[in-house]
This record gives C-alpha cells, sequence and structure tokens, in this order.
C-alpha cells in the first residue's frame, strides 16, 4: 500500500495560514469557501503525522467528493508538525494539551468561521473534544478516531523514561498508531508511516508533541443520567475505531461516558490503527450517515452501512418512533433546509433511515436506560 501525501486536487481555493493565538502560532490550510448555514469540516491529526499524511488519503477518496462539494475544509497542523517546520528554540515550552486546544477559538475567529464539525484521530481527537467541552457552541458534531478520553497511565509513561527517547520515538509513536497484528502482518502501510516519522517530521518538535499528549489529563466526562449536571459532550458524535486497533479499548471507555442519545460507536472489521486509509470507503459513508443525521446532505446515496443495520429496525422504529429526536442516533426522520439554516423535521412509520439499538429490550431494568448505538461494519 503506497500513503498518498500528494495535495487535495478538487478544493477550488487551498490556502495556507499561520495563525498566531494566545499559546502560540499555529499552522492551518483552509480548503474551499466557507458556505453560509454550514459548519467546517475542522481536522486535527495525531501524533507522528500531519494534516496531509493523515488526512489526504481520505479527503482524495472518491466518496468524499460529496461531502466536499457541501463544505469546505480546515486542516490543522499541531505545532511545529507542519512540512518543513523549523526545530523550536531551546527552551520552548510547547502548549499542553488543554492549550492546543484553546488555540482553536483563536483559529476559529480569524478566519471568520461560525461553527465547525470536528474529525480528530488519537490525540487530534483528544484535543477536538476537549475543545467541544470547553466551547460548545463553537462546534456543531465531532468524528473521533481511537480517542482515548483518559490521561496516560504510570507504566506506559514509565516505560519511555526508562527506554530513552531518542531510540524510542519512533517506535513508540508507531505502537500508538498501530496493533501487533498490524505491524506483524501489514508491513508496507507501517514501514511507509515509520519512514514518514524519521524523515519528514521535525524530531525534535514530534518529541515535544509526543510529550504532550503523554502528559494529558483525564478529560473528566460522565454519562449523564436525568436530573444530574455532568460534564459530557453536548453535540452529536460518531466514535470510530478499528475492531483490531491498539485503541478500541479505549473508544469503548469514552462511548460509555457519552450521551447515548447523541453518540454512535462504528467498529470496522478488517481494520486496526487506520481505518481513514485502510477502510475509506466505510469511513466515509459513516461520515455522510453522520452529518445527515445532523440535518445535512439530505440526499447523500447510502449503501453499505444501511445495508448492515437492518435486522432489528422494525422494532427499534416502534419503541422510539413516539420520540422526538434531534441526534444521529436516534428514531427516523425526514429532513428539509430552508434558506436560512432551519431544519425541520418529522418522524414517519418507517421514516428516511432506520436505526437499530443494541440491547434495548433484554430487561426491565434496561428498558428506561439509553443506549448508545454501536454499529458493526
Amino acid at each position: 500500500m503506497v500513503l498518498e501525501v500528494d495535495d487535495s486536487v478538487f478544493y477550488t481555493t487551498n490556502e495556507e495560514h499561520d495563525i498566531e493565538t494566545a499559546h502560540g502560532i499555529v499552522h492551518v490550510t483552509m480548503c474551499g469557501t466557507p458556505k453560509l448555514n454550514r459548519p467546517v469540516i475542522l481536522t486535527y491529526h495525531d501524533i507522528g503525522l500531519n494534516h496531509k499524511t493523515c488526512f489526504n488519503s481520505l479527503f482524495n477518496f472518491e466518496d468524499m467528493h460529496e461531502i466536499t462539494q457541501h463544505f469546505s475544509v480546515c486542516h490543522v497542523d499541531a505545532p511545529g508538525q507542519q512540512e518543513g517546520a523549523a526545530s523550536f528554540p531551546a527552551g520552548y515550552m510547547y502548549p499542553s494539551m488543554d492549550q492546543l486546544a484553546e488555540m482553536l477559538p483563536g483559529v476559529i475567529q480569524q478566519l471568520g468561521l461560525k461553527s465547525v464539525l470536528g474529525l480528530g484521530i488519537g490525540a487530534g481527537a483528544y484535543i477536538l473534544t476537549r475543545f467541544a467541552l470547553n466551547h460548545p457552541s463553537m462546534v456543531e458534531g465531532l468524528v473521533l478516531i481511537n480517542i482515548n478520553p483518559c490521561a496516560e497511565g504510570w507504566m506506559d509513561w514509565a516505560a519511555t523514561k526508562i527506554s530513552g527517547w531518542t531510540h524510542a520515538l519512533p517506535d513508540m509513536v508507531i505502537s500508538h498508531l498501530f496493533s501487533k497484528d498490524e505491524v506483524h502482518s501489514n508491513h508496507e502501510l507501517v514501514e511507509t508511516y515509520r519512514q514518514h516519522i524519521v524523515q519528514d517530521i521535525n524530531q525534535n518538535n514530534l518529541q515535544l508533541f509526543v510529550k504532550s499528549y503523554n502528559s494529558r489529563r483525564d478529560l473528566e466526562i460522565e454519562r449523564p443520567f436525568p436530573g444530574s449536571n455532568t460534564v459530557t459532550l453536548k453535540c452529536p458524535a460518531l466514535l470510530v475505531v478499528g475492531d483490531s486497533s491498539p485503541a478500541v479499548d479505549a473508544v469503548v471507555d469514552c462511548n460509555s461516558k457519552l450521551d447515548p442519545t447523541k453518540t454512535t460507536l462504528l467498529k470496522m472489521s478488517d481494520c486496526g490503527g487506520f481505518p481513514q486509509v485502510v477502510q475509506p470507503a466505510k469511513l466515509a459513508e459513516a461520515f455522510k450517515y453522520f452529518v445527515q443525521g445532523m440535518g445535512y446532505m439530505p440526499a447523500a446515496s447510502m449503501t453499505r452501512l444501511m445495508r448492515s443495520r437492518t435486522g432489528s429496525a422494525a422494532s427499534s422504529s416502534s419503541q422510539d418512533g413516539n420520540r422526538s429526536r434531534s441526534h444521529t442516533n436516534e428514531g427516523s426522520r425526514s429532513r428539509s433546509h430552508t434558506g436560512d439554516g432551519n431544519r425541520s423535521r418529522a418522524h414517519t412509520g418507517d421514516g428516511n433511515r432506520s436505526r437499530s439499538h443494541t440491547d434495548s429490550n433484554n430487561t426491565n431494568s434496561e428498558h428506561n436506560t439509553p443506549k448508545s448505538m454501536e454499529i458493526s461494519c
């Protein structure tokens, strides 16, 4: 497998900006012109990557072109991780993960954006989640791949100190990006990324970014229940993970801490830590399904995931059809858009989309407990 790193060619304009924020300068690439009454897709990459090596395989995939015809895209590179970045001076204090998240309001304001739809992977998913928790009015939805909501474990931290940074850094990043099975079975893909990490990313800057990620604190989110005042995401969220990803347990844990009425968990079969590279068709369709659930792109074609989730649609529709829903994993809905961006929604007997809820009828004790939807494909 050859890693695609060419610039995206299907946008009318690509503009690069170095934006100064309260916590330093951040490099962003704006693709396309923001459209009225629609959020901008804002991406944030993982450690060891930049926006091109992380997302070009996905955005250059044909099925994603339908999405980018409707949404402009803002790619954010973490400080010092963009192509050709110079080393930071001695003594430079790299931003913490919280500070990286706090750079984003400045980016959005200086670019004149109103709201965003976040797409993040690994460290980028953590940063976007922190940003959404702190600034919910700026975020309409999140697609989070391989998110880990917890602080780095003590044993993991100790291992990096004992083994030494210089030798361990590329291996540490590889073990974060890929599972052991992938390292042994997908040599070409792993070697492509290893070469990129060693040759194309500024090693001093990467070390600072990795240290910042490994020093992250818990997101401290909790699943809400009636009458509670817990901290959790307010926007719809799609969690994505490969079934052999090193982050699968962390993603499942994150799913358990989010509002089940606004969250969908997508597990991809035959996929590890890089669904955007290994399974771009499935991810593109899930992305389209997600934004359609938010009220955008009502005419988008849906095939693969629709086939995978028809089994229990009838029981789900009969149970949930009488409740008002406004998020991606709830009920069957028909959507219409008006010129000023307002969206009207109506329920029908079978609706535009059938949604299945896992284990919703297992026991009486579980009957009134909302379940986040889990999909395997």
